[in-house]
């Protein structure tokens, strides 16, 4: 017999695994390409604990709003006039006072020696006035005597002259005797004349001679007067009616000439003072219309004053009441303001989302009719407390998500389930 070769079989096999390993190789590939190719799995959100709002075409009116108290627009403190030590307080705050209520009683020892030390000064300077006017009194009554004296004088005088100068024309008397007459006439005229001009000048010198203790009395009496109205100023009144809001002193406490010692207010003539973000304010004007919520009603107003600097990141702002506050409104009770700044027609809005600011580009999550909700950039415009303008990436009719999805910054997409 004789042998015949066979080719070898293990290079086919080996050209075979390699065939087999290269095809799996290849498959592999296509396998994992096609696997990174795949979008990653939405998150799932339940529908329920999102806020979703369909965007709307129309108007909106466009508002601003900010917390803050009612405060009373006629209030008033009432200082210490004088220095004094607090001995009673007879009302708390709360109490419902007239303008001749008493407080509080005041007690300062010193004050009330000095009223009595100014009654004796007054009552000494009007003795001392009384006294000095009588002397002038009497001076001018003895001048107007002598005045009279010399008038009658001189009127016995004059018909003396005459009867002699008749006398010299029988005869029956000498000329040198009615030269003498004429000449105890003439002197009696020119005195006469002197005191008469004397008794002008007494009687128009009384009044600046008494003028001095006049005044002083004047003086003594203010001072009297004033020391009396401090120390009535020791039992402290209200002033006005109203309520009497704050008492910020206690019994025995000294205070001092200007101290605080009681604030009344009228409680039927309140006003709101709003506390609203400085970047919100820029669009208030005094006059626009606002709404207060007392928590038991809503009283329309209107802005009547800006604080012309900000505070703590806000300004304040005063809104007066048109209409009549709800029963529950007393001072200090915190409300809630809305002030009207503007209404728009015809614009695309959507309710405010959770940071969507004015003027801004953000992303929403916009609902799909899948179920599915899709990343979306949007551009923002003017705001308000719950509705923002849509200047681009929305449509009337869409429905948004407006809640806080922060967490989903890294997905394009959600699935909404429920």
């Amino acid at each position: 017999m004789v042998d015949i070769a066979r080719p070898s079989q293990a290079k086919k096999k080996r050209l075979k695994r390699i065939a087999y390993a290269t095809a799996a190789v290849v498959v592999v590939a296509g396998i994992s390409m096609a696997v990174s190719r795949l979008k990653p799995a939405a998150p799932t959100v339940d529908r329920a604990v999102v806020w979703i709002d369909a965007v709307k075409r129309g108007p909106m009116v466009r508002q601003v709003r900010g917390s803050g108290t009612l405060v009373p627009e006629d209030i008033r403190w009432i200082p210490a006039q004088t220095q004094g030590r607090v001995e009673r307080i007879i009302l708390r705050p709360g109490a419902q006072v007239t303008p001749d209520t008493v407080i509080l009683e005041l007690s300062n020892p010193d004050l009330e020696n000095s009223v009595r030390d100014a009654q004796l000064a007054y009552q000494s300077a009007q003795a001392a006035f009384t006294n000095r006017k009588a002397e002038l009194e009497s001076s001018t009554l003895s001048q107007e005597a002598n005045v009279a004296n010399i008038e009658t004088q001189y009127s016995q005088a004059k018909l003396d002259l005459e009867a002699n100068e008749e006398l010299l024309k029988g005869g029956l008397v000498s000329e040198l005797q009615v030269k003498q007459k004429r000449g105890l006439a003439a002197d009696l005229k020119n005195r006469l004349d002197v005191e008469r001009r004397r008794l002008e000048i007494t009687r128009a010198g009384i009044t600046s001679q008494i003028a001095p203790q006049e005044a002083d009395v004047n003086q003594r009496r203010a001072a009297w007067e004033l020391r009396r109205h401090q120390l009535d100023d020791l039992k402290v009144k209200a002033g006005m009616s109203g309520t009497l809001t704050a008492v910020p002193i206690e019994r025995g406490q000294q205070v001092a000439p200007g101290a605080n010692l009681a604030r009344v207010a009228n409680p039927s003539n309140l006003k709101a003072e709003l506390r609203i973000a400085e970047t919100q304010t820029k669009d208030i004007h005094i006059g626009q219309y606002a709404e207060v919520d007392t928590r038991t009603g809503i009283v329309k107003g209107h802005v009547s004053r800006i604080d012309p600097s900000a505070t703590g990141g806000t300004v304040g702002v005063d809104v007066i009441m048109d209409g009549a506050l709800p029963p529950g409104a007393r001072p200090d009770l915190s409300v809630d303001g809305t002030i009207q700044l503007e209404k728009l027609d015809n614009i695309i809005f959507v309710g405010r989302p959770a940071f969507g600011q004015e003027n801004s580009t953000v992303t929403i999550f916009k609902v799909q009719q899948n179920g599915e909700a899709i990343a979306t950039k949007v551009k923002l415009g003017r705001a308000s407390v719950n509705t923002i303008e849509v200047l681009e990436g929305l449509q009337p009719g869409d429905q948004v998500i407006l809640s806080d999805m922060s967490q989903f910054d890294a997905f394009d997409r959600v699935q909404l389930k429920g």
